[in-house]
Formats: structure tokens, sequence, C-alpha cells
């Protein structure tokens, strides 16, 4: 195996980027990066901490995030497992990203910056459902946006059909990992009335 070890090697297999790629790229929210990102209703959260990567499926019933002012959105932390892991690297280790999606669209967009968590009374509030508040809010300094090219959608065709069927269930998953001794059918045929009872 050939490993790339140095940048000048791996710039030397691509070429010079195109010229739109690099001036699409801004600061700021301005009105049409906007209005894509207030479009989405899932992104993914992307960190970094002590113990490596993750990412993180981030959905709501409306925009994604909240846009405290052009510099700053601001993401609402809903139930979820409680393993914390996106959290504990913020907490860490600032640096996140952000890729928006909108179903139908091969385009996303993309928010690189620093985010920090808060549990601010008076922001909480502001994304309050059903009587209930994220227990945190993820607030993100904006370092850059940018639109990313639609050919990875493309090649993958991800809206124009439904590879589902057939894919393992979580509690079947769950089994496989635990030796049968957590999950299985009795999981899966739960799960739908425990999201629901839990959404917010």
């Amino acid at each position: 195996m050939n490993w790339i070890k140095d940048i000048a090697s791996l710039e030397g297999r691509y070429g010079s980027s195109g010229d739109a790629s690099l001036r699409k790229v801004a600061t700021r929210m301005t009105p049409l990066y906007r209005k894509w990102i207030m479009a989405s209703r899932l992104c993914v959260l992307s960190t970094v901490g002590p113990d490596g990567t993750d990412g993180s499926p981030r959905g709501d019933d409306g925009p994604a995030v909240k846009e405290l002012d052009e510099h700053t959105l601001a993401m609402p932390d809903w139930r979820g497992n409680n393993r914390l892991d996106s959290l504990r690297n913020i907490v860490v280790d600032g640096r996140v990203s952000l890729m928006f999606v909108v179903p139908g669209s091969n385009n996303v967009v993309r928010v690189n910056g620093i985010a920090r968590l808060t549990d601010d009374v008076e922001l909480r509030a502001q994304f309050e459902r059903k009587n209930i508040q994220p227990a945190t809010v993820i607030v993100i300094k904006i370092a850059e946006i940018y639109s990313q090219c639609a050919r990875a959608f493309m090649r993958a065709g991800t809206w124009s059909h439904d590879d589902a069927e057939g894919l393992p269930t979580v509690g079947e998953i769950l089994a496989e990992m635990t030796d049968g001794e957590v999950g299985g059918l009795s999981y899966d045929a739960e799960w739908g009335g425990r999201a629901a009872k839990t959404m917010w």
C-alpha cells in the first residue's frame, strides 16, 4: 500500500481548487445561505474530542438550528440515548462541523465553527415544545459557511430509491451485540411507542 504522507503529494494527485469552490465561502449568514439552512430540518453534527470523533444526526420539526445573529447559530439538544458523545466533545474541544440536508436536493450546506454548550434558561425556553425544553443548547460561532457540490448525492441516487428493505433492525443489532440479552423483536415492537412519548 502506498500511503500519502505529505500535503504536496496529496495535492499532486488532484490539481488546483476551482475558483467557484473558494469564492462561495462566507463567514456569516447571508440571505441565500440563511434561506437554505432554515429549510433544513436535518443536519449531521460532527465533533472531535480526546477519545476521537463523533458524527450525530440532529433533526427537528422545523429548522434544525436557530439563528441568534448573523455569526451565531443555536441547536437544541433534544432527547436521545444520553450517551452524550457529541456534548462531551464540545465541552472539551469546541470545534464542530454541521452538514445541512434538504430532502429532494442533491446539494448540502456546510458550517464549520466553534461551539459551546449552555443550559441558559432563556435560550432553552426559545425551543420549548409541548411544555418540554431541551436540557442544553449548543451555540455555534460561525467560522465559515459553504455549499457542497451535488456529485456525492447524485452518485448515490439518494432521493431516487428506497434501500431500507431487508436492513437489520436496531433490536436485531442489539441482540447480536449482547448475545440476546437486550433487543430482539420485543424491543422493535415497543420502540415506536417509546419514541412517540420521548420525542421532545
